[in-house]
This record gives C-alpha cells, sequence and structure tokens, in this order.
C-alpha cells in the first residue's frame, strides 16, 4: 500500500475547562454544593468568603460587568414573568482587573484543565491511630444504632455458658431488620458445628437459647413467623384485658384466614359475631408486626430547599434559598500582589489562583441564574397545581422548559435533579412536577401525577367492606373523561404503594 499525506477538514466540539466546571456545579445538590466550596475556599488563596455582619473590609470596586443584586421571578396571574431586584444584597460575582498584566479569559479548547492548572486539594495529613474527643462523639453520634447492637448490649446482662453465649450470638446476627429469623435453628446448629470437634451443638440447645432471645426488648424479637411475633406480645399481656385470649387463639391458628380477609370464615370459626371479631381484630391491630423497626435508628435525610416560592398580592413570587447562595469574592490583598511580586514563580502561581477564582465564581454566579430561570418556569406552568393542589397538574415533560428557555433537554436534567422547591403546599424535588400525559375524550390532556392524586381520592372514599378493585377505579376516571386502562390505575396504585383491593377490606 502506498503511502500519503491528505488534508481533511472537520468540525468537532470540545468543551473548555471553564464549561466542564460550570455543568459540574450546575448537577451538585446544596450540600454537595457547600462542601465543593468549602475545597475551593482551602485550596484557592484568592477566594474568601464574605462575611456578612462585616463586610467593610477588603471591599474591592466592582468592575461595572455584573449588578450587584440577586435577581428574583415573579409569576403573575397572566403568565407573565418579571425579574425584580434587590439592590441590598451582595453579588457572589467579583472581577479583578490588573492593567499591568493580562490574564487569559479562556482556555485552549484542546486543552484541559490539569493541562494548565494544579487543581489538587492539599489534605492535612491524619492518624487514623489516634482521634480526637471530638471527632469521637460525633463518630458516636452519626452512628446508626442496629438491632443487633441492642440485643448485644442486653446479652452482655445475662449471664450464660460459652457454648450458649456463641450460638445467642450466632442467632441474634441472623435476625433481619424487622427482627425475625429466617434462618432454621437446625441450620444454625450444623453452621455452628462445622469447626468443633467434640462438644457439638443440639438443636434443641438452639431453640432453648432463641427462648432466652425471645424474652428481650422489644417484645416479639426473635419470630420465626408473623404469628409467633404476634403470639410472644400477646403472651406479654393480661389475661384479664378484654379479647387478649381471643386473640392469641386468631394469631395461632387463624392467622391465614385474617391475611386473607376472610371475615366470614374466620368469624364462623371463631364462634364469634361480627362485632366481637372487631374487638379481637382491633387487640391485633395494636401490635407490631415489625419490632425490629422500632429499635433501628437512622440518620435523617434533611433536605434544603434551593428556591423558595410564595404568593404576594395573588402574586406567586419565586426566590433563591439565601442560606444556599454562597457569597464569595477574590481577596483584594492576595491579587494585589501580583503587581508587586517580582518572582516569576510567584507571580505565575498568583495568577493561577486568581483565575480559577474568577472561573470558580462565574460558574456559581451561571449556577444560580439558571437555576432560578427554570424554577421560575416551572412555576407559571404549574401555577394551578399551587393554588389547587395534585388534581390540577398539568402534563410537563423537560423538552417543554427546555424550549421555553432555548436551553438543552440535559441541563434541564441536571437543574432539577436533587434541587428542591418549598412552596405553601410542601417541599418537592424540581422533578416532581415532571409528568406524562393521559389523553381525555374531549381531547385534552391529563396529568399522570393528577391522575394518581384522583386515585388515593377515590381510594381514600371508598367503603371499606368492599373496597373499589382497579377495574372499578379505571370505570370511575372513564365517567370523568379520563382514559386509563386497568393496568395503568395498577400501576400507578402500586407506585403510591396502596395494597390492592383484596388487602384493603376491612370490617364495616
Amino acid at each position: 500500500m502506498k503511502q500519503s499525506l491528505q488534508l481533511r477538514l472537520g468540525q468537532h466540539i470540545t468543551m473548555t475547562p471553564q464549561l466542564q466546571q460550570a455543568i459540574r456545579l450546575l448537577q451538585l445538590s446544596s450540600l454537595e454544593l457547600k462542601m465543593e466550596i468549602q475545597k475551593a475556599l482551602e485550596s484557592n488563596m484568592m477566594l474568601e468568603e464574605v462575611d456578612e455582619y462585616n463586610n467593610t473590609d477588603n471591599d474591592e470596586p466592582n468592575n461595572g460587568n455584573d449588578n450587584n443584586h440577586d435577581e428574583k421571578i415573579t409569576v403573575d396571574n397572566n403568565n407573565e414573568v418579571t425579574t425584580e431586584a434587590s439592590p441590598d444584597t451582595d453579588d457572589i460575582s467579583f472581577e479583578y482587573n490588573n492593567n499591568n498584566e493580562e490574564i487569559p479569559q479562556d482556555l485552549a479548547v484542546d486543552s484541559s484543565w490539569e493541562d494548565i492548572y494544579d487543581t489538587s486539594y492539599s489534605v492535612a495529613p491524619s492518624n487514623d491511630d489516634e482521634m480526637s474527643a471530638r471527632d469521637l462523639a460525633i463518630q458516636n453520634n452519626t452512628a446508626e444504632k442496629t438491632l443487633q447492637d441492642h440485643l448485644l448490649q442486653q446479652l452482655n446482662l445475662i449471664t450464660l455458658s460459652k457454648k450458649d453465649e456463641l450460638i445467642a450470638r450466632a442467632i441474634i446476627d441472623t435476625l433481619n431488620e424487622d427482627g425475625y429469623l429466617e434462618t432454621a435453628v437446625e441450620e444454625i446448629a450444623e453452621i455452628l458445628n462445622k469447626d468443633r470437634d467434640d462438644d457439638l451443638i443440639e438443636v434443641q440447645e438452639v431453640k432453648t437459647v432463641l427462648r432466652r432471645i425471645q424474652n428481650f426488648d422489644p417484645v416479639g424479637i426473635g419470630a420465626r413467623d408473623l404469628s409467633e411475633c404476634l403470639l410472644l406480645q400477646l403472651n406479654e399481656l393480661d389475661d384479664d384485658i378484654p379479647w387478649v385470649k381471643e386473640g392469641r387463639v386468631l394469631v395461632s391458628k387463624y392467622i391465614h384466614l385474617l391475611s386473607g380477609r376472610d371475615f366470614t370464615q374466620l368469624s364462623r370459626k371463631m364462634k364469634l359475631n361480627r362485632e366481637q371479631l372487631q374487638q379481637v381484630m382491633a387487640v391485633i391491630q395494636k401490635l407490631n408486626p415489625r419490632p425490629g423497626g422500632q429499635v433501628v435508628e437512622h440518620i435523617p435525610n434533611y433536605v434544603v430547599p434551593d428556591v423558595f416560592v410564595k404568593k404576594v398580592k395573588e402574586v406567586w413570587k419565586v426566590e433563591l434559598n439565601p442560606d444556599t447562595l454562597p457569597k464569595l469574592r477574590v481577596n483584594s490583598h492576595y491579587a494585589s500582589l501580583i503587581s508587586y511580586t517580582k518572582k516569576e514563580t510567584d507571580v505565575s502561581s498568583l495568577k493561577t489562583h486568581l483565575q480559577e477564582a474568577r472561573w470558580f465564581i462565574k460558574s456559581l454566579k451561571s449556577r444560580h441564574e439558571t437555576l432560578l430561570k427554570v424554577a421560575g418556569c416551572i412555576v407559571r406552568r404549574q401555577s394551578a397545581f399551587l393554588d389547587y393542589g395534585e388534581e390540577a397538574m398539568k402534563p410537563m415533560v423537560l423538552h417543554d422548559i427546555a424550549q421555553e428557555l432555548e436551553m438543552h433537554e440535559s441541563t434541564i436534567s441536571r437543574v432539577t435533579t436533587q434541587k428542591y422547591i418549598h412552596t405553601p403546599r410542601g417541599i418537592f424535588e424540581l422533578k416532581y412536577f415532571f409528568s406524562s400525559h393521559v389523553s381525555t375524550d374531549n381531547g385534552g390532556e391529563f396529568s399522570s401525577t393528577a391522575i394518581r392524586a384522583l386515585i388515593k381520592k377515590l381510594i381514600a372514599a371508598e367503603n371499606v367492606a368492599k373496597p373499589l378493585s382497579d377495574s372499578k377505579i379505571a370505570g370511575l376516571l372513564s365517567e370523568r373523561g379520563i382514559k386509563v386502562a386497568r393496568r395503568t390505575v395498577a400501576k400507578y396504585r402500586e407506585a403510591m404503594v396502596i395494597p390492592p383491593s383484596n388487602e384493603r377490606k376491612r370490617l364495616a
């Protein structure tokens, strides 16, 4: 094959480091953004946080390109979007101009951030062997308490032989989060005997230790099925309590009829009339079918809203949460050193940090402006939801917002992920307002969120003795002009964690 040189023209898209950073900040949640800002403050000497209560020192004039205000979007009754300014608030953007030094505004598109600047963060060395008392306290307070920890604490308070303690620890380790023993006692004995040559553990010994554990707190722990769990709790109640004895008979012999909602057969087997059976079931309903769940302590995930929505004089106003708005600026002292420093390496380092600080502040401002625009557009389209609730939710997809704001759908997706809006009806993720649509008889469209709200409303008002089936719900929706198949109703019902009609059946 003969070798030759050819000249070809082509086009390709390459994201600049600034755009890469802006996109990365755009998709961060408020908590992740705070961590990212803290890293930037620790690694970049040019960045500093503005003190709201002492904002007189180290102030630098703005270069005129950015307005010194936060923006607020207003949506009126005519669906008009206007932007207001709050002149008394600090702008997060700051530009430092140095007439004597030229600092590039952009990197070459064929280069990466790491090729030009060193962005590694300096982390102080830590000693894993020595933990401060404060760090240890924080770790203990934030660690989740498990059911096994709770039971092992009680195990340490009783006296057992080494063999029984080994069995007890094996049983405790086998319990699931609800407190049930899913492994057979024969299998536990077999596992424990694998490493034992003599003094083998008998199945009866495992059962004996299991009974000891079933006396632990909470009551009902260590049960092998629901019937045993409820029976353990009923056995702790006084016999003088009305209908307790009948409750023990029900959960020990006829739990299958209760789970199947066969109240007629259950009433006949128990030889009780309908009113008496209701009294027995009222006692059982006070029991806890998941005793282990009341012990496990999960660390709560707190949601900080990124946007606030409130109605002022019949107008919905959208504004960013000031607590999530970082107030950053360039440190004028370090920036001024560029003009006075003569050492070339120091000047290069200062320029690098200054440019990184500029880009970071600009990316933050771009993130907040985009978030505000998207939230304002969502509020304008879903103002009926804010006024009347879920049943008034309109169908909306990412393309609708992207087309109106002239942005890409991927940008809208990043903005609405893990971003929350505080409304008079609660706190919602921005993605909550997007839903598909279902056609109506008059040629209109109905949001799937509104359909789920209607299904929940119909089920809440149903006759508990004869609950609505999925087919019946589909028929009721069809009478309202909403075309929904039975399996679609079942899908929406399951998404809302609502059991089917046979499991919703109750004694009237």
